[in-house]
């Protein structure tokens, strides 16, 4: 089966099976989220598309919009808790990264699945390098 368009997806109907799954996905996503404070689009998205067969576009579409309502809120309160938060450098980078957002997500659109696909895949490679071999400017 290729992937499913949004037209195609809007068909089908939310089996209690669908929504379990769905369910899964979200808190397998949410939980990650807050344990290692990764976006939830590199557990959404392909959740997304592998699991529920959705087209790279339509996966981060939907992923994006499952952000909108203020999703880390709890796992940012524990974070604030214990005093691992700078609320002043948040601010600033919300500011810089709805204008990117925009512009990124102006970009994605205009783009092939296939080539989206392949920018989300190097982009989530490098910083898994990056992580796994080499230390940030602190030494650690």
């Amino acid at each position: 089966m290729g992937a499913l368009t949004v037209m195609q997806y809007d068909l089908l109907k939310m089996s209690p099976l669908s929504i379990l799954l769905l369910l899964l996905v979200g808190l397998c996503a949410g939980y990650i989220g807050g344990l290692a404070g990764v976006g939830g689009g590199i557990i959404l998205v392909p959740a997304l598309v592998f699991i529920l067969g959705f087209s790279q576009h339509l996966a981060q579409g939907t992923s994006l919009a499952i952000m909108l309502p203020p999703i880390g809120i709890l796992a940012a309160w524990q974070y604030y808790n214990q005093g691992e938060m700078d609320i002043k450098v948040a601010l600033v980078v919300i500011a810089g990264y709805l204008v990117g957002n925009y512009l990124g997500g102006k970009l994605a659109v205009n783009v092939s699945d296939e080539t989206l696909r392949k920018i989300f895949a190097v982009f989530i490679l490098i910083v898994s390098i990056k992580m796994l071999f080499f230390t940030n400017g602190n030494g650690h």
